[in-house]
């Protein structure tokens, strides 16, 4: 795991009194499919001048945010220029594209899945997505048995990534602490989030969210193969 960024220096304190990780967490947009190399675009070019024509808001800024979110976000902050409904049509509309026809899987998944379960570690999605969303990921990839828990931000009351809420509920679900949580995120508002439910953060530096901030993060990966070397590591 030469290449992978060992961003703390303390792999072996990583988890809490030497434990290893006993369950991972997998982000879906970005991570288990390339979806955000397709939304950053559509959120910059359609949904963001369409929504607040008269405003330069950085797609960072609402990345990882629940879609509905951004929405709430977008018009406390400047104020929209569409109405609420226009905007959740654009977005499913494009979504379901997207899932069903345009995304491609994480390489290696299902081998990285099948380990992590003969090594009896508990895995979940956890995501911003609504779950019809997810649903659309998980049957065309044939994922709907590979993990024991799905989490959408619509499952909770609470506000989405990056409050740490999804996170700290995911954890819950499973039934172990997010201490002992390895989590795989790539936006800022994810690993921010992640970092702040105090799990372990391994961050999945791609293309399309350009040069944001991995401080928070404990683990920086650049590929699929860097991102399975550093989760079998937590995990032995």
């Amino acid at each position: 795991m030469d290449d992978a960024t060992d961003v703390t220096g303390q792999t072996d304190e990583l988890i809490a009194d030497g434990e290893r990780a006993e369950a991972v967490l997998f982000d879906m947009d970005g991570v288990i499919v390339n979806s955000e190399d397709y939304w950053v675009e559509f959120e910059r070019e359609e949904i963001l001048p369409a929504a607040v024509p008269d405003e330069d808001v950085d797609v960072a800024e609402v990345t990882g945010m629940n879609y509905r979110e951004i929405y709430d976000y977008l018009d406390d902050e400047y104020g929209t220029a569409i109405s609420r409904e226009a905007y959740i049509d654009r977005f499913t509309e494009a979504a379901e594209e997207l899932y069903t026809e345009r995304v491609d899987l994480l390489d290696g998944l299902h081998d990285l899945l099948a380990e992590l379960e003969e090594r009896g570690i508990e895995t979940a999605i956890v995501s911003s997505s609504p779950h019809e969303w997810i649903g659309w990921v998980t049957d065309r990839f044939d994922l709907e048995d590979s993990f024991e828990e799905i989490i959408s931000a619509d499952d909770i009351e609470a506000a989405s990534k990056p409050e740490p809420d999804v996170f700290e509920y995911a954890a819950d679900e499973i039934g172990v602490s997010p201490e002992v949580c390895a989590v795989v995120e790539d936006s800022e508002n994810g690993i921010e989030a992640a970092y702040r439910a105090e799990t372990v953060v391994i961050a999945y530096r791609i293309d399309a969210h350009g040069d944001i901030d991995y401080s928070p993060a404990d683990w920086v990966a650049d590929s699929p193969t860097e991102v399975r070397e550093v989760i079998l590591e937590l995990v032995e």
